[in-house]
């Protein structure tokens, strides 16, 4: 980052990167306007309006599981959650309790019966001289009260658990206290336990009328039986001690659903530490506002800033870019240069070294705050989880880091409904600085328009502006070897990539050592033929210089020319797919374009796309596409990046190596990802099929697949536990003569015999999606979608809507 708040796309090699034509570049310290200066109009596919831009940037974008699109998203509340949670929950076990002790007290139950006769006065046995005392002003009657009284009260004490654990109170109670504020919430327990207390004690609350429930009643019987026999037991201090303890198990349940000890502590607890005087609470500012600036001190660029969303003058790119460079800013400490920038060029700072503030147009629906976009809508199906149900489909770099595989085949929609909405994302998100990509199109379909990216490399084409460097601008000749060897071998069972990489070591670094370059392509052709004028050549140059290292390589390669199982001639072969004449200028040939490094992504976030070549170069597409992946691979693991990578191929056919596979599993650590679109799996060779669905953490089946292709999705995606039911019809057979001329009448009358059902209810394993459904009942337009992120979190294969 410049100290004028730009980024520079050169490249750190001796080969710049070219930058593309823009608007001019701002000066390095510019004059101090009194306001923002103006900013070219906004696109009307972007948040553009006053309005648009505030109401995109307020918008509430609440946590969801993976692949939702958050951007407006109401979650639904959750059926399994809210089940207990009905009037039916509520009334039925208290109706029943009711019920049950209107009988107690009525004495229909035989152990109440049975009560009333054992404690009648008439009984020998309790027949004593036992005289009831009062208890604190508590006055009983007979001595079988006491019994009667104790027995009320364990009855109903038995009732209100029931009704407590059986209906759905607590569930009722916990549903609605949690959606409210923690004030309002412990202000809300208190409430419940104050209305409790007064049931329970209604002598305590002056005008009460109402009888109190059987709990105090039974307690106090109790102590006038045991205060006979244990004098304590009648003292006021016994009586008061009581009812703390009673007043205690009565609160003490409100006191948790209300959380008054961790209220308490939360309120009291920063007061008492802290003697600083207290300042006013300011209510939460919209984000259109810009609150994280406020917070920081930097009220100036703030308010700037939200001058510029009010007057239209920023879209959502300038929005997501300058939050970025604040974040940047406020990790380095660079909080004064971050004012400067914005106070003199407001929401046009860090423009994207191509001058670019948007896409020339959108063909998808971006939520850039979120790093989304939006591809389809999930089906409410049986086997989709309620959160899922018609919610937006969305992806984003957290789901991408992973990596994708999608397989469908012609005219299923991979590219219109997948590849390009993706593409178009990581165009914009690289233009507010978070990601870099690489675009390699399908041959004779471009990705996307020539305005949306800062370098286009038309292989094969004379008017291409950029030439692909095929040794990614390395000078590492171990490096470039293997590169260069799993481009041209990789897809070979008969060379070996390692053994391909040796032999092509042993020539790129005598070549380097004497030319200072490495060969190109004829001249590379050249050496693994082993053309006896140029090995000769090379030879006396490295011993005329002295470099015995680089000469014993040489040597090394010239007595395994021409043996068994020498990886030259293969290599040749294979460097003669590009050593054709429609690509002399390209691959360093020395044509008019100029060379492009893949490595330059791994420093700037650039935007690129590769075109493959058309009119029956397809063998040399696929190399050219193995080309791309492997210095991808190569490049994305150099030093520490902060933005994310990512390489898109429409057409990833050839492509797919077994040292591709496993470098696929390392790039999630690597802040990097890969989308591969392949029209069915026998693309792949066999031996990695299981390795490359294992090695992506997203996999994507179009509908029209084949039974063959929806047997790896269903290996992959495996299993779960499901319940069925199962009804058997069994005919009756009666006995009685009666019956039998029933069941024979309504024979006759209905056709069908009398039968009875038998229901069965089990749990089974069944395939998430067997290779039947995804190849049969994957409707037009729709695909099966699963998800993982980078942090590990899953979301399960569901379909997905691609028209929506």
């Amino acid at each position: 980052m410049d100290s004028d708040g730009t980024q520079d796309a050169r490249g750190t090699r001796a080969n710049p990167v070219p930058r593309p034509a823009g608007p001019p570049e701002v000066p390095a310290v510019p004059p101090r306007p009194s306001r923002a200066p103006g900013v070219p109009p906004v696109p009307q596919r972007a948040p553009g309006s006053p309005s648009d831009v505030a109401a995109w940037l307020d918008a509430e974008r609440p946590d969801a599981r993976p692949g939702i699109w958050r951007y407006g998203h109401r979650p639904k509340e959750i059926p399994e959650r809210l089940a207990p949670v009905t009037v039916a929950g509520m009334l039925i076990p208290l109706l029943l309790a009711l019920g049950a002790w209107s009988l107690w007290r009525s004495g229909v139950f035989p152990y109440k019966m049975s009560l009333i006769r054992l404690f009648t006065p008439s009984d020998w046995w309790f027949q004593l001289s036992l005289v009831p005392r009062p208890v604190d002003g508590w006055e009983v009657g007979r001595p079988g009260q006491h019994a009667l009284l104790l027995a009320d009260g364990v009855f109903f004490a038995a009732l209100v658990v029931a009704v407590g654990v059986l209906g759905s109170w607590r569930a009722i109670v916990r549903h609605y206290m949690n959606r409210m504020p923690r004030p309002v919430q412990a202000l809300a327990a208190a409430g419940l336990a104050l209305v409790t207390l007064a049931l329970v004690f209604p002598e305590a609350f002056p005008g009460a009328g109402w009888p109190a429930v059987p709990v105090v009643d039974p307690l106090l019987s109790l102590t006038v039986l045991l205060a006979d026999s244990y004098e304590p037991m009648a003292s006021p201090l016994f009586t008061n001690t009581l009812y703390t303890a009673i007043t205690l198990l009565v609160v003490w349940p409100f006191a948790r659903l209300g959380g008054w000890v961790p209220y308490a502590r939360e309120l009291f607890g920063p007061r008492r530490a802290s003697t600083a005087p207290s300042t006013a609470v300011v209510p939460d500012r919209p984000r259109s506002q810009w609150p994280a600036l406020r917070d920081a001190g930097q009220h100036e660029a703030a308010e700037l800033l939200t001058a510029e969303v009010r007057g239209g003058r920023v879209n959502d790119v300038d929005c997501v870019r300058v939050e970025r460079a604040f974040a940047v800013a406020r990790r380095g400490a660079a909080l004064a240069a971050f004012r400067d920038t914005v106070l003199s060029q407001g929401g046009a700072a860090w423009t994207h070294p191509s001058g670019a503030r948007d896409l020339p147009r959108r063909t998808a629906r971006h939520d850039l705050l979120a790093g989304q976009v939006r591809i389809g809508r999930w089906v409410a199906a049986e086997r989709a989880p309620q959160p899922y149900h018609d919610a937006g489909a969305a992806l984003g770099p957290d789901v991408l880091g992973t990596s994708l595989l999608a397989i469908g085949p012609s005219g299923s929609g991979k590219t219109r409904t997948l590849v390009e909405p993706v593409t178009e994302a990581l165009a914009l998100r690289a233009l507010t600085g978070h990601c870099a990509v690489v675009a390699v199109s399908a041959p004779g379909s471009p990705l996307g328009a020539d305005d949306a990216f800062d370098v286009i490399v038309r292989i094969g084409d004379p008017s291409s502006v950029h030439d692909l460097d095929p040794y990614a601008e390395s000078d590492d000749p171990d490096e470039a070897a293997a590169v260069l060897a799993e481009a041209l071998v990789g897809d070979l069972d008969t060379v070996g990539t390692q053994s391909a990489a040796t032999a092509l070591a042993q020539l790129l670094g005598p070549f380097r050592a004497v030319h200072g370059r490495f060969p190109t392509l004829p001249e590379l052709r050249e050496l693994l033929e082993g053309e006896e004028r140029a090995l000769t050549a090379l030879r006396e140059a490295l011993a005329a210089g002295g470099n015995e290292i680089m000469r014993r390589e040489l040597d090394a390669r010239l007595r395994q020319t021409g043996t068994p199982g020498d990886a030259g001639r293969p290599l040749a072969d294979r460097l003669a797919l590009l050593n054709r004449p429609v690509f002399a200028d390209f691959f360093g040939g020395g044509g008019p374009g100029r060379p492009f490094s893949l490595r330059a992504i791994a420093h700037h976030p650039l935007r690129v796309r590769i075109d493959l070549p058309e009119r029956g170069h397809e063998e040399a597409g696929r190399l050219i596409t193995r080309l791309v992946l492997a210095q991808f691979h190569a490049v994305v693991r150099e030093g520490r990046r902060a933005h994310f990578a990512c390489l898109v191929l429409d057409d990833a056919t050839g492509t797919v190596t077994a040292e591709s596979v496993r470098r696929v599993q390392r790039l999630r650590s690597q802040n990097a990802g890969v989308l591969l679109s392949l029209r069915t799996i026998g693309d792949v060779p066999e031996a990695l099929h299981g390795p490359l669905y294992g090695a992506v953490g997203c996999r994507m089946a179009f509908s029209g697949v084949t039974t063959w292709d929806g047997s790896r999705f269903a290996q992959t995606w495996g299993t779960e536990w499901v319940e069925t039911t199962e009804v058997a019809k069994h005919t009756v057979f009666a006995d009685q003569p009666m019956t039998r001329a029933i069941h024979a009448l309504r024979r006759r009358l209905t056709g069908k015999a009398v039968t009875t059902d038998a229901v069965t209810v089990r749990q089974v394993e069944r395939e998430r999606w067997s290779a039947s459904q995804l190849a049969h009942e994957v409707p037009p337009g729709h695909a099966v979608l699963s998800l993982t992120t980078v942090e590990g979190e899953h979301a399960p294969p569901l379909l997905v809507d691609l028209r929506d």
